[in-house]
């Protein structure tokens, strides 16, 4: 088989360990034919304009000290993918949502594409149709694969899990978990198994886990609840519901209105300890119950109910159990009854992540076979 071409956008953090996952695996299995031909990033790329294969060893030097400005897209990238001597897999290792409303263009000039852009999945249910309508594996047979395993759970085999059940006949009745790393770190500290967390108060918890790096430069990035809202509308799509859009259904924010419009980072957590006392107060009450709180989404596919917030958890269960910040997904599905399939680790990191691209890439590759 000719070669198997890959173009990345997106060398950050996730893109970086993507091409490092990448090059260990070309070196370990010369004989897949992979051959990378484009890796961009926002201010300029690298392009094989006679498609022969980019130097993985040497690629973050040679990006630095390019000259060439990133093709546009969808026309230039798409006009350069199409004219590839074989098939081509676009990896996209961005949050930009102008390249995910262009996957269906791609898919339906038979490009793949893997990612872990959450932005063409949980955005508005009619982008999710139309790559699905443009996708090999959404029924479109000229159409390239389209694969987002790194959407929910970086690399945990959360959606390929849940795939499984449906496509065995399984009946999912809920799911529910801890979907973010942040928020679980941020709990596990605030409110730990043992009551006892130092007597730090909720902002000093958040300022905590911005420190560490567990948190966006903008905490409130984090606690609008809406990065959980989006991998829960992935999730529920995925079993057959039609949620319009991520803010379609309730989201608990942990941002105190006065706080919304806080000019910068700084200020909103310069300002977040005077709310202290609400979150300590749900805390106690949890606390007086034998339960701990937890910041959780769930899926109830019965009753159509998607909801992402805070929840009471007895001290035996998994979530309140968990540690870190790991991520934990229950399935509650009819054969598995009441105790629950569950899928339980790091759900973010870029190592991670990348290992769920690549992942993707290979179901690519063997469906190419």
């Amino acid at each position: 088989m000719s070669n198997v071409h890959v173009a990345i956008i997106g060398a950050g953090g996730v893109g970086k360990a993507f091409i490092s996952q990448l090059a260990g695996y070309i070196a370990r299995n010369p004989s897949a034919s992979l051959a990378t031909i484009l890796i961009s990033r926002s201010s300029k790329a690298l392009v094989s304009q006679n498609y022969a294969p980019l130097d993985l060893s040497k690629w973050s030097e040679e990006l630095a000290s390019s000259s060439t400005s990133p093709l546009s897209y969808p026309t230039q990238t798409l006009e350069f993918l199409k004219a590839a001597p074989g098939p081509v897999i676009l990896v996209d290792n961005t949050s930009d949502e102008s390249l995910a409303t262009s996957y269906p263009l791609f898919l339906s000039n038979g490009i793949h594409i893997v990612t872990p852009n959450k932005k063409g999945f949980s955005g508005n249910i009619s982008l999710w149709k139309d790559i699905y309508a443009a996708a090999a594996n959404g029924g479109n047979p000229k159409g390239g694969y389209v694969f987002h395993e790194a959407t929910v759970g970086a690399g945990l085999p959360v959606l390929s899990t849940l795939k499984e059940l449906v496509e065995t006949g399984d009946r999912i009745k809920t799911i529910e978990g801890i979907f973010s790393g942040t928020m679980s770190f941020l709990f596990n500290s605030f409110a730990p198994l043992d009551g006892n967390n130092g007597g730090k108060g909720f902002a000093a918890c958040v300022k905590e886990a911005q420190q560490l790096g567990y948190t966006e430069p903008d905490p409130r990035d984090d606690l609008n609840g809406l990065d959980v809202a989006r991998k829960l509308t992935i999730l529920a799509r995925l079993c057959g519901l039609e949620v319009e859009s991520p803010t379609s259904f309730p989201i608990q924010s942990l941002i105190p209105g006065p706080l919304e419009s806080a000019k910068s980072a700084d200020e909103f957590l310069g300002g977040l300890g005077e709310f202290d006392g609400d979150m300590t107060k749900i805390k106690e009450e949890a606390e007086a119950k034998g339960a701990v709180v937890r910041y959780v989404g769930s899926l109830n596919v019965e009753t159509k109910e998607v909801k992402v917030g805070l929840e009471t958890f007895n001290k035996g269960s998994s979530i309140a159990g968990l540690k870190g910040s790991d991520n934990i997904i229950s399935f509650y599905t009819e054969r598995y009854g009441n105790n629950p399939l569950i899928v339980q680790g790091a759900g973010a990191g870029a190592d991670v992540t990348a290992m769920g691209v690549l992942g993707d890439l290979l179901k690519v590759l063997q469906r190419l076979r």
